[in-house]
């Protein structure tokens, strides 16, 4: 029988057959997947074969992973050298900022977007709390919209607190897998709640479900969504380590510096101090952002080259 998984806690899983029918799940043995060294080889967003143990129960053991179409990953928070499997099989990912009261640093955005073009997950970023910004939140957020546009991202200002640009969001969710991720505290919970108040208790019953410190938990957990599709609620990320992208990689993840890096005069360019380098060009005529580049030289510096 084939099911979806929609929680991990680790050694039991919450699974969901194509009727609709609810399971506890284990996993038969360990689960090696092509050379993965993750810390979870089951992860939330996962197609599962299961063969029923205890149909009074309704527990199963999981036999069988089907292929992801995709997955996001990010550095295990206990083991830098693992990684750990966020979520799978994903239309798309929505990244929720905030430019106060936390405020997001456009670093944390842009490390999103870098994981997400690396595993081919369109990603929608959305700054919410419009609500409570003055005019010095208003001007940058201007900035940040217009910057992220250019580079093709959908950007969505919203006031969950108010309802604005709810509707639209609604319509984006509709039908496809979201991945809903960001730092503790920009609304996460409350956009759910308010979008589909009848899970509203569900949420509730996440946020206590690890007792204290939700945010310190590597729990996701997938919703159905009335009218179709799920979202995948994930807890804080705190920060976001960057997983399989080399030194060398990282500019193809830059959708405005990946068209320019054919015209670079040397292809291991890195965008640094070689000389002929179209990126820098471009920057310099203000055809790629100060502040995207100055993310890449962040990004780039905060990867350590294995020396295979």
């Amino acid at each position: 029988m084939k099911a979806r998984v929609y929680k991990s806690t680790g050694s039991w899983y919450q699974l969901k057959n194509e009727t609709g029918q609810t399971f506890n799940g284990r996993a038969k043995g360990v689960f090696k997947i092509e050379g993965i060294t993750s810390t979870n080889p089951i992860a939330v967003g996962d197609w599962v074969e299961v063969e029923m143990e205890n149909e009074l129960e309704k527990s199963v053991t999981i036999t069988a992973i089907h292929d992801r179409e995709n997955y996001i990953a990010r550095t295990s928070p206990h083991k830098k050298v693992q990684h750990h499997i966020v979520a799978s099989n994903l239309d798309q990912a929505l990244i929720f900022a905030t430019l106060k009261e936390p405020r997001t640093s456009q670093g944390f955005i842009d490390r999103f977007l870098c994981t997400a073009e690396a595993y081919h997950i369109p990603a929608i970023i959305v700054f919410n709390k419009a609500d409570i910004y003055r005019d010095k939140e208003l001007d940058k957020y201007a900035e940040l919209e217009e910057m992220y546009l250019a580079i093709g991202y959908k950007v969505f200002l919203t006031s969950v607190k108010k309802r604005q640009g709810l509707d639209e969001l609604k319509l984006l969710l509709k039908n496809k897998t979201t991945l809903i991720s960001g730092h503790s505290g920009v609304g996460k919970s409350t956009f759910i709640n308010a979008l589909f108040p009848e899970m509203a208790l569900r949420t509730q019953e996440v946020s206590g479900w690890s007792g204290k410190g939700m945010h310190t938990t590597t729990f996701a957990e997938m919703f159905d969504l009335p009218g179709g599709g799920q979202i995948i609620d994930t807890p804080g990320i705190r920060e976001l380590g960057l997983v399989g992208i080399s030194r060398q990689e990282l500019s193809h993840y830059f959708p405005e510096m990946r068209e320019l890096l054919n015209n670079c005069q040397f292809n291991n360019c890195l965008h640094m101090n070689e000389p002929g380098c179209a990126v820098k060009e471009a920057v310099q005529d203000g055809r790629v952002h100060l502040d995207r580049y100055v993310s890449y030289c962040t990004i780039l510096d905060s990867i350590e080259e294995k020396n295979y």
